[in-house]
């Protein structure tokens, strides 16, 4: 493993489930966990979306390494966790895609109850350095309030979700364009799966495999660099070599759905995804560009990097 330098680990708290009332509409309140240091004042703040199925139990090997080295996790259940069951027909189900964004925004504007149903955690949120991140579908629920929007189906972007909260974010194996870039499953399934990346002006690292086939795209693995690709802004890339959806397993602790498993990847990816917010966030100027640096000169890249 390359030599990426990170401040000494803390030890953590998760607690779970703090429910968050929620509009009429969502049909329930929205539960969240947070996991944070135990030690420790202004701390960052990352707010994590789920892959499509998932709850707040997932991505324990980036949540708790994150909030190892000094970042409070806030993890929402969204509606399409199987850990709700809600049934294809419910009347929710075509609306689950902005619900996600509005679950996102509705814990920044609870960070107070937050705070204070988190034992030791009381004044110690840095509420101007908040960072968006995502898996999979989370990663488009993320991109929404960095900027990007969904076309009708005329081709016109619709409402701006955007967030000016969010000072940064983390795509994860997020999806790329739609219209034509879709199979004719996806396309009739999947409407709201046609972003516009125009207006994703919030800086981003956008993490792709360059083995992620996706059955939803006629598109290769490139499909989802398009977050990067298509926006404007500063942006980071991070391709990682042989890696599928998974991206090595940042889903959880030896899950099912993981089909590349690689500790070595998620190690990586658990540090670079760090020194890039401690950056973004501005925490420590030269932690994303010394470990940009620590990649490009391993004798055995297991990825890399480009920015704009």
């Amino acid at each position: 493993m390359m030599d990426i330098k990170m401040n000494v680990p803390a030890s953590i708290i998760s607690v779970k489930p703090i429910g968050l009332p929620a509009e009429k509409e969502r049909g329930e309140e929205l539960q969240v966990r947070v996991t944070a240091p135990v030690i420790g004042q202004d701390l960052p703040i990352i707010v994590f979306s789920h892959g499509f199925g998932w709850s707040m139990d997932g991505y324990a090997p980036l949540v708790d390494f994150w909030a190892a080295h000094g970042f409070v996790v806030i993890q929402p259940t969204h509606l399409d966790s199987r850990t709700l069951n809600i049934p294809s027909e419910d009347p929710r189900t075509p609306l689950i895609w902005r619900m996600r964004v509005d679950d996102l925004k509705l814990i920044l504007d609870q960070l107070e109850l937050i705070e204070a149903s988190v034992p030791g955690l009381r004044g110690r949120l840095d509420r101007e350095r908040i960072a968006v991140a995502g898996h999979s579908w989370g990663g488009q629920t993320a991109s929404m309030l960095l900027g990007a929007r969904v076309l009708d189906a005329y081709g016109e972007p619709g409402q701006d979700m955007s967030d000016p909260r969010i000072k940064a974010g983390v795509l994860l194996a997020t999806t790329g364009s739609g219209g034509a870039d879709l199979t004719p499953f996806a396309a009739e399934h999947f409407p709201f799966m046609n972003p516009s990346f125009a207006n994703m002006s919030t800086p981003a690292l956008v993490v792709a495999g360059d083995h992620d086939q996706s059955l939803l795209s006629t598109r290769g693995p490139d499909w989802f660099t398009d977050p990067y690709v298509l926006s404007p802004g500063e942006k980071s890339l991070l391709t990682l070599f042989g890696a599928e959806h998974s991206l090595g397993g940042i889903s959880g602790y030896e899950v099912k759905e993981t089909t590349d498993e690689n500790p070595e990847r998620v190690k990586l990816l658990q540090k670079l995804t760090a020194a890039y917010l401690r950056t973004a966030l501005g925490l420590d100027a030269s932690s994303w560009p010394s470990a940009q640096a620590a990649l490009k000169e391993s004798a055995n890249p297991p990825g890399r990097i480009e920015s704009k």
